[in-house]
């Protein structure tokens, strides 16, 4: 059963962005970048402001979050993909030195909901969530079982309150 401490009964308007870490997927093929926006919609929300698919690369990755920030409209990136232990997952490493402020009880609640679904896997997961240059960054694994968990259970029923503490 799920608890809302500070209720949010407040409409807010919040713009987000979305970007799909991979290698190999492209438009046709990214369930988990399109199912970041359909839940999104679903749950009313209709400020998705840009989406892509960037390669696995650290520079690109880098560059991309920082282009991002510098979008006054955009609240939220939610980025999928890179957050495993492969030699290429370098979303975390990228992450780790550009968030200002860390929300450790992500990670920890992601990882604890995961090991409810899929058991011991989920300490391979290096989900991550944070603030960099004023906007939240949500960092998920690439799977659709792991954005679904992630977008229902934590962010969006957080998302209204923490845009609000970061807009003070």
């Amino acid at each position: 059963m799920s608890k809302t401490p500070h209720p949010d009964n407040e409409a807010i308007a919040i713009g987000y962005a979305v970007i799909t870490v991979s290698d190999t997927r492209t438009q046709e093929t990214d369930q988990s970048g399109e199912l970041i926006q359909e839940l999104f919609t679903t749950a009313g929300y209709i400020g998705m402001l840009y989406y892509a698919i960037i390669p696995d690369e650290p520079i690109q990755v880098k560059s991309k979050l920082t282009q991002l920030c510098y979008i006054p409209q955009i609240d939220a990136i939610i980025i999928n993909g890179g957050t495993g232990i492969a030699p290429r997952d370098t979303t975390y490493d990228v992450l780790e030195n550009l968030l200002e402020k860390t929300l450790p009880g992500f990670g920890e609640l992601f990882r604890f909901l995961s090991y409810q679904e899929i058991g011991s896997r989920a300490i391979a997961s290096r989900a991550v969530a944070g603030v960099y240059q004023g906007k939240l960054i949500f960092s998920l694994p690439g799977s659709t079982n792991a954005v679904k968990l992630a977008v229902e259970k934590l962010i969006l029923p957080e998302l209204v309150h923490l845009v609000k503490q970061l807009r003070g």
